[in-house]
């Protein structure tokens, strides 16, 4: 195991203040103690090449336990080992091999080029003459930035400077990548470049923890997913898995001859969306209603003129996770 985490916890101590005048001046004498509990005995362990989504809402603990994983903070209690380092205890030599990209926090200079950043960054990790420029060479090359990283960095693009972020974080070659909303704020072209150079980075072996809400990244990217929530694991499978959790659903999209009726109810066929009187989007249960006795009742009630069957999407799946008052999983 590349990375193992067992039962960490974090918690903050801070002061709860009066709301009103009487309340905020007795605070000034007597505060009264609050215990918050960000994150509770989350325990998993990741192999060396996985690419894991690590998910979760505002507030569920995902950024206080990549703040662990990264030795930014220290837990309260519970244990991680990291390439066999302890992140917060053993940082220098730990930051050594491991490299970040967050989309809202830039490791670039704003009025230098990226590629004397990068040099920088040679110094900074001691990295050899010869690695360097071969793993700079590689690099520019997948991600199509020769020309580019030679501009200032204030005169490029949200999409050209996320390229040099990534270049930057991984010019040491780093066998353990944290990614934090790395398209946050892209089109959909540089979103595929940085998609097709994570996944072609993996394929290398580069062991990738991608945190994001956006749920395209973690479809396309991830082959696991840990979703976290209230500070506890809630779910720890594969992609295929989460996709099953609401069941057998699909969604359809309907053309119907004859109006969609306003007074509709069955229970394995809920309407989701009435775009126009002929035009809907149904939510299909196969586990209550063969695919065959769907299409003959629809035919029947209304005439089918066009239909597409897609899977439900992602964000649907989540948003019931995020919801779901859910019992955290058992540690083994």
């Amino acid at each position: 195991m590349i990375i193992q985490v067992d039962n960490l916890v974090k918690t903050y101590e801070t002061y709860e203040r009066g709301h009103t005048f009487k309340e905020a001046v007795k605070s000034l004498v007597v505060r009264k103690k609050k215990i918050v509990e960000a994150v509770r005995g989350v325990s998993f362990n990741v192999e060396e090449g996985e690419l894991i989504g690590f998910l979760g809402p505002n507030g569920a603990g995902k950024s206080t336990t990549l703040k662990m994983l990264t030795g930014v903070l220290e837990p309260t209690s519970g244990h991680v080992s990291i390439m066999d380092y302890v992140p917060w205890k053993q940082r220098k030599a730990y930051v050594a091999n491991i490299g970040a990209v967050f989309g809202q926090k830039s490791q670039l200079l704003w009025d230098i080029p990226p590629v004397d950043a990068f040099y920088m960054n040679k110094e900074i990790y001691n990295i050899p003459k010869h690695a360097f420029l071969e793993t700079l060479e590689e690099m520019v090359e997948l991600l199509e930035v020769g020309d580019v990283m030679r501009k200032p960095t204030r005169q490029l693009s949200l999409g050209e400077r996320m390229k040099c972020e990534f270049i930057m974080a991984m010019l040491h070659r780093p066998k353990i990548v944290f990614l934090d909303e790395p398209t946050i704020g892209l089109d959909v072209i540089a979103k595929e470049n940085i998609r097709g150079f994570v996944r072609e980075m993996n394929k290398k072996g580069v062991t990738f923890l991608l945190t994001t809400h956006d749920m395209e990244d973690i479809e396309l990217l991830a082959k696991r997913i840990i979703v976290i929530n209230h500070g506890d694991i809630v779910f720890d499978d594969r992609m295929e898995v989460l996709k099953t959790y609401l069941g057998a659903k699909k969604m359809v999209r309907l053309t119907s001859e004859h109006p969609w009726p306003t007074d509709w109810e069955h229970e394995a066929i809920i309407l989701q969306k009435r775009y126009t009187e002929h035009n809907v989007e149904l939510e299909l249960d196969l586990e209550r209603i063969r695919l065959a006795d769907f299409m003959a009742l629809v035919q029947g009630a209304v005439g089918v003129v066009d239909m597409s069957l897609m899977d439900i999407p992602i964000e649907s799946i989540m948003k019931a996770l995020y919801r779901k008052d859910l019992v955290p999983l058992a540690n083994d």
